[in-house]
């Protein structure tokens, strides 16, 4: 390993290890309680409980099937926090929960996508057929940029929810022609022959995905939230330094080989530090805009949105 590379390594575990070692003195004596389906994105998180630097007493990861059961575990008060994609997080705000965004897990572009069995060459031929996708913000976010793009109005298809956790089995049974889906089953639906017709690329900059705490008990579990999110840079480090280790450490929650994993992660972007520091902190601008422009396609009101929905407080300090 060149020395400069090693030297970054053993400071950045120092780092993190020295700033979460600060931390274990005060906050609320109940662990803090964090929802979350798999996701690439999501995994540093349960990577980091795997690796001992979450304890039990302080956090509990509460592993659900879908986006849509962590939403209802967060909205009902079951959990303190969830893994969230944005517009999912706006829906939690619309439904009157106050909540705000500690972290920026992860940006798609190209990991939710649009696949198509091979005689579907465009998204033209997509009239009349049968589409699965499933009924929560971002499979409606996506199905809008479709339709649009295709010039097609969503009687033009025959819709069918399919939840996240059916997606394999319901494409292995042939019961649809296309599926919205997202990894780590994209890529096993590819395997099996299916078409890529439309991606995340195509609309940058608009799938988020997010770490959403409820307000009213953020400041109570400040020492237990600034350790998960300590921890889970420290995750992404160890990815970023040592990949084919750290692949085998995650191939089991992501259901797939380690020397896939890798493709796993190509459709995302992953926010460092250095840039959930300057999308979280200050007015939050850009995240204020484009959670506006998400507000009109779920039909809320844009005004629930306010510049406190973003706090950059719960990071790592440099």
């Amino acid at each position: 390993m060149p020395e400069r590379r090693r030297f970054l390594k053993a400071a950045s575990a120092v780092y993190f290890a020295s700033w979460i070692s600060g931390l274990n003195g005060c906050g609320a004596s109940d662990p803090l309680k964090i929802a979350s389906h798999v996701w690439p994105g999501y995994e540093f998180l349960f990577l980091a409980r795997s690796m001992g630097w979450l304890k039990p007493e302080d956090t509990i990861l509460l592993e659900t099937k879908n986006a849509s059961e962590s939403l209802e575990h967060l909205v009902s008060g079951n959990v303190h926090g969830a893994a969230l994609t944005l517009d999912e997080t706006l829906r939690v705000l619309q439904q009157g929960v106050p909540i705000c965004v500690v972290l920026l897990f992860d940006v798609s572009s190209g990991a939710d996508a649009l696949l198509v069995k091979p005689e579907i060459k465009s998204l033209a031929d997509l009239k009349g057929a049968r589409i699965g996708v499933e009924t929560t913000a971002v499979g409606a976010l996506m199905l809008n940029k479709i339709l649009a793009k295709a010039g097609l109005l969503s009687s033009d298809l025959d819709l069918v929810h399919v939840s996240i956790d059916d997606h394999l089995r319901s494409w292995q049974n042939h019961d649809l022609d296309a599926l919205i889906t997202y990894e780590p089953t994209a890529t096993k639906i590819e395997q099996s022959g299916a078409v890529r017709l439309f991606d995340s690329r195509e609309i940058p900059n608009t799938i988020f995905d997010v770490l959403a705490v409820r307000r009213d008990v953020v400041q109570q579990y400040k020492r237990q939230l600034q350790t998960l999110i300590a921890s889970h840079f420290r995750a992404q480090w160890a990815w970023r330094t040592n990949p084919i280790d750290t692949a085998y450490r995650l191939a089991k929650r992501l259901d797939a080989q380690a020397g896939d994993i890798q493709l796993l992660f190509r459709g995302l972007q992953l926010p460092d530090l250095v840039y959930n520091r300057h999308m979280l902190g200050g007015p939050a601008s850009d995240l204020i805009a484009l959670s506006k422009e998400v507000s009109a396609l779920i039909d809320m009101n844009p005004s629930l949105i306010s510049a406190d929905l973003f706090d950059a407080a719960y990071l790592p300090k440099s």
